[in-house]
Order: C-alpha cells, then structure tokens, then sequence
C-alpha cells in the first residue's frame, strides 16, 4: 500500500520513509508527461515552421515544469545525504553518470550521420567528446542532478537560509553563459535545495489538500487562472515573478498529484511517474520518428494534431522500449549492472531520481 505521505512538520531535516509515496509519483508523472510534451510541441513546430494548439499547453506549464520536477527530486535527500560519501556517490553521482554514457551514446549514434555529413566524422567524433562537458539534447537533467546532489553534501553545514538565498539570488538574473550545466544550475538549484530543505512543509501540503480537497481544488484554479493570466501577460519570465510562478506552480502540482492520488484516478500518470527516468531517457527515439513520419507524409494537416500524437506515442513508446529491452535482456539500458557499482548493492526500487 502506496504511503500517504504524512509528516510532521517539526524540523528541516526529516522527511518520510524512502517507501513509495502515491502522490509524489502522481506528481512525478504529470512532470514528465509535460517535459515529453514540451519537445515534441517544439520539436514538431520547428519542424513545420508553424504553431498549434499544443503551444498554448506547453506556454501554461513553462513556469513550473522543471521547477516541480527538481523539487521533488529533493525532495528525500535529508534521508541519505549523511551517508558515507563512497554510499552517496554511487547512488547519486555514478548512478546517473551510468545512464547519462549509455543513453548520450545512443543518441549520439542515431543523429551522428547526420552530424557527419554536415561537416566531417572527425567533428562528429570531437561533438560527443564535447556532450561530456555540454549535456547532450534532452538529458540535460540527469546530467545535472548528480551536480545538484554533490553541491548540497559539500554545503551542508553551512546555514541553509544561506544557501537558499544564494540559490534564488542565481535564479532571478537569468544567468546565460552558454553552458548548460551552468545556466541551468543557476536557474533550477533553487528548487531541488527548497525540495530538500523544506520536505515537512512539501508533506504538510500534501496532507492539507488531502484532508481538504473542496479548498485544494478552489486554490488550484485560482492558480490556474493567476499562472494563464502572467503567461499569457508575457510575465511568467520576468524576475522575481518566475520564482514565485515556480514555486507555485510546484505547490499546485503536489496538491494535483495528491488529489488524484485520494481519488485514485488516472492511474496511467503514476505509472508514468514510477517510471519517470526510464520515459526520461527512452523518449526522444519515438517522437523523432513519430514526428519525421508524420511531418513527411502529411496525412495529418492540423500541426497541434501532430504534435498531441508525437506526446502520446513518445511517453508509450519509450515505455515499449522498456519494455522490448526487459523481455530481451537488455537490463543494462535501464539498470545499472553491478559493475558499475562502487559501493554494496541495496534492494530496492530503481531509477528513481530521489530515494
């Protein structure tokens, strides 16, 4: 039976047991549904030199996907971050490191030609060196997320208002250096520290709209009108107004997956949250080619047509890739091989980007 996810919020540091929690994979779902959403709306507009009514989406949801999806990859660390640090880098560092060489190689190996005969082998050859310094298309996150956990061990005895403040004071000037890992880190820490540091709160408001869902449900489409209204203002990117639109966004996310959660409905979205890494990771192979097929033959004129069937069969289609990759002893694509394990292996789930 799936954790309700209570706790009492009598201090910073604790947080509930690493046990599943219906509503965070609720919540972890709706994320990744949304960052498959978003490529395969823009992915498919560029193509088409046009726009669809799938923008509108992917402009609403903008301000909050990755702040929601980082916080709640914070969200469990105050479990683990006092482990010994050979423990912490295996699960946090080496763990994603794994993933991020085998699926950067498999992306690679599908657009290389295509790099090559732009310009040489060799250049192609020296872009995947480069993916190890510059995260490489959509696996930006879990690229970044072993940065994110290093960062919070390393600062752990400093006083964490501190922290926070620095965090939010690197969100707000929209830093753009070039570099992902650095733009992003600025932009998104923020978020995963608060999911770290303020975990009782974050279950608090779960609890709250769990046990009051008239009231969750009335402050979700103020919300939703406040968040639409500042989009559609051209606002959501202003400074200061993005953070808060982030948080809040966040906040009204968790209060969505908990209410779904109690009402144990669209339970697609949960399955896709417990396997939100694996979707991460695989998705990008069938959107591109659903996208190339569609786009080439136009037997669908309408672009946001389009575009919702590249989302639908990007999330199912990774999840058949899974799937295929299970039954034919590929465990290797989505599970980390005891090889490339640095510290004892623990039973347990895997893949998930907190524990």
């Amino acid at each position: 039976m799936a954790l309700s996810g209570t706790i009492a919020a009598s201090g910073l540091s604790k947080a509930p047991s690493p046990a599943r929690v219906d509503w965070v994979d609720y919540a972890k779902g709706i994320c990744i549904v949304m960052v498959v959403m978003m490529h395969s709306v823009l992915g498919v507009e560029i193509a088409a030199g046009q726009t669809g009514f799938m923008h509108v989406a992917v402009a609403f949801a903008k301000p909050f996907r990755m702040p929601d999806f980082f916080l709640i990859s914070g969200l469990f660390l105050p479990l683990v971050i006092d482990r010994d640090w050979r423990t912490y880098l295996d699960r946090k560092v080496v763990h994603f490191a794994y993933f991020y060489v085998v699926w950067v190689t498999i992306q690679f190996g599908f657009k290389a030609p295509a790099f090559a005969a732009e310009t040489s082998w060799r250049e192609a050859g020296l872009l995947y060196l480069e993916s190890f310094v510059e995260p490489f298309g959509t696996l930006w996150f879990i690229y970044l997320l072993p940065i994110f956990f290093v960062v919070t061990k390393l600062t752990r005895r400093i006083p964490p208002l501190a922290i926070w403040l620095i965090a939010a004071a690197l969100e707000t000037p929209r830093i753009s250096t070039g570099w992902t890992a650095i733009d992003e880190f600025c932009a998104r820490f923020v978020y995963f520290y608060s999911g770290y540091l303020f975990a009782p709160y974050v279950f608090a408001l779960s609890d709250l709209a769990r046990n009051h869902p008239a009231l969750a449900l009335a402050a979700l489409a103020t919300w939703a009108l406040v968040n639409a209204g500042l989009v559609a203002l051209g606002a959501g990117e202003w400074k200061i107004v993005s953070l808060v639109l982030g948080f809040a966004g966040a906040c009204a996310i968790i209060t969505m997956g908990t209410l779904l959660a109690r009402a144990q409905w669209l339970n697609f979205f949960r399955f896709c949250g417990e396997h939100s890494i694996v979707i991460y990771l695989a998705f990008f192979l069938p959107m591109a080619a659903t996208r190339t097929l569609l786009l080439r033959t136009g037997v669908i004129a309408d672009i946001g047509t389009v575009s919702l069937i590249v989302t639908i069969v990007g999330v199912i289609g990774s999840l058949a890739i899974w799937y295929v990759a299970l039954r034919l002893n590929a465990r290797f694509l989505f599970e980390r091989p005891q090889t490339f394990w640095i510290a004892p292996k623990k039973a347990g789930p895997v893949l998930q980007a907190a524990e």
